[in-house]
């Protein structure tokens, strides 16, 4: 797959604002590496600017090892130290200034956190990839996504546990029909579907379907969707449609890790190596 000039090329005259502004709301006490993670996919996917919405008493830890180009928000947070409910109203005011949203990675299921998830998801009418523990704020809540008669972008990034619970199907079904249940679910939510596994299925509300080529089972730890997830983000950033941000995502970031397991080997990679292998497939892919 070859990328399309806009991934590929970019204007001289262009600047920081012209890649996109990346808010990220991920990260709790037990999952910091997540945050770090997303921030990472979506640096070297290429965003113009990224910023880390964390809970507050994270942030002091993370800055020492975030990637040095991420900013960071710090927001209120329970007594347990995930993000708090009443952290809406800042996240609210800071995302007037950004251009896409990604939500979800290593944020926990806290009921204040799962509260704030759902008042963003109906809220924020910005660009938006939902991953991860923002999908199961969800089960339960569907009509959260299409809420609106004229409602925001939306991708969604499942593996099929996570559609299980959104859909109340079993995992083994879910296996066998990935197609079908994939497009089915864009139709009926008007979202973007990215249903991870084995040949990712990449669905979209109007019908166009990809099944994705790249990738290998040594990517199948923790940590390997909070990357692809702020791939996506950093794509609809810079101006690709729902389709192309997940489509080129997915690819390049099972690219990357196939350099990755060339490298490193399946058994012994790990997460952190696909960010790193993010520009060797970006560039092989732009031949």
């Amino acid at each position: 797959m070859r990328l399309p000039t806009r991934l590929s090329h970019r204007d001289p005259e262009a600047h920081k604002g012209t890649f996109g502004h990346v808010l990220i709301l991920a990260g709790s006490i037990p999952y910091s590496g997540a945050a770090l993670l997303c921030a990472g996919g979506a640096l070297r996917g290429g965003a113009g600017l990224v910023t880390l919405g964390l809970p507050k008493g994270l942030a002091t830890a993370i800055i020492r090892k975030k990637p040095a180009e991420a900013m960071l928000l710090p927001l209120a947070q329970t007594k347990e130290g995930n993000l708090s409910e009443t952290a809406f109203p800042e996240i609210k005011r800071f995302c007037a200034g950004i251009d896409v949203l990604a939500i979800g990675p290593g944020l926990g299921t806290d009921i204040s956190t799962q509260k704030l998830i759902r008042r963003v998801i109906l809220n924020i009418p910005k660009p938006m990839v939902i991953d991860a523990s923002a999908l199961d704020a969800l089960k339960g809540h569907m009509k959260a996504l299409g809420a609106s008669a004229h409602p925001p972008i939306r991708i969604i990034t499942p593996h099929a546990g996570e559609m299980a619970r959104l859909t109340g199907l079993k995992i083994p079904f879910i296996q066998n029909h990935r197609k079908d249940i994939a497009k089915d679910f864009a139709s009926r939510y008007n979202v973007t579907v990215i249903l991870k596994g084995n040949k990712t299925v990449v669905a979209t509300p109007g019908g166009s379907l990809y099944i994705n080529t790249t990738g290998n089972p040594g990517m199948a730890r923790g940590g390997s969707g909070d990357i692809l997830c702020g791939m996506v983000a950093a794509f609809l950033g810079q101006g690709l449609d729902p389709f192309e941000a997940a489509k080129y995502a997915v690819y390049l970031h099972g690219l990357a890790g196939d350099l990755a397991a060339k490298e490193n080997t399946q058994l012994g990679m790990i997460a952190s190596d696909i960010i790193e292998k993010i520009p060797s497939a970006i560039r092989a892919a732009s031949r």
